[in-house]
């Protein structure tokens, strides 16, 4: 039998979805979709890229898995991403009826949490899994940002 990965091996490869979006010059914000203990899609923001502000990470990640997987709902599939997801994300990831939402960092002020988004009844969600290096990331990136300004 093959041994399940964890939560924090799954989010560890957000994180270099996320470094690669960082390296691009886009918010470092990284996501993978995983089933059956496979990763089936990976993503990180591509807005400045695409020029598109619906180009988060989650949204490149669900477009994926739908196509890998042939349909649009992703039952039995967990999304792994490095901040919790915002309103528009949590949206999608509603209507995709995604089993799992992991996350890592609160995102406080825009998060689907704090502006009370629902996800489908049937979803779970936990965060917190490597939080600490998802947040010092993107609090890295935005200092650098500002400096340069």
């Amino acid at each position: 039998m093959i041994k399940p990965y964890d939560d924090a091996y799954f989010m560890k490869r957000a994180l270099q979805e996320a470094e690669e979006a960082y390296s691009q010059g886009e918010v470092p914000i990284g996501a993978v979709i995983v089933a059956n203990n496979q990763i089936i899609a990976r993503a990180h923001n591509l807005t400045e890229t695409l020029n598109d502000v619906t180009a988060h990470a989650e949204m490149q990640a669900i477009t994926a898995a739908a196509n890998y997987l042939g349909g649009k709902y992703l039952k039995e599939c967990t999304l792994y991403v490095t901040i919790e997801p915002c309103q528009m994300c949590a949206g999608a990831l509603f209507w995709s009826q995604i089993t799992k939402v992991i996350y890592g960092a609160r995102d406080e002020q825009r998060g689907c949490i704090a502006l009370g988004t629902k996800l489908h009844p049937k979803t779970k969600m936990t965060g917190g899994v490597l939080k600490e290096e998802c947040a010092q990331l993107l609090k890295r990136f935005f200092i650098e940002k500002r400096n340069l300004n």
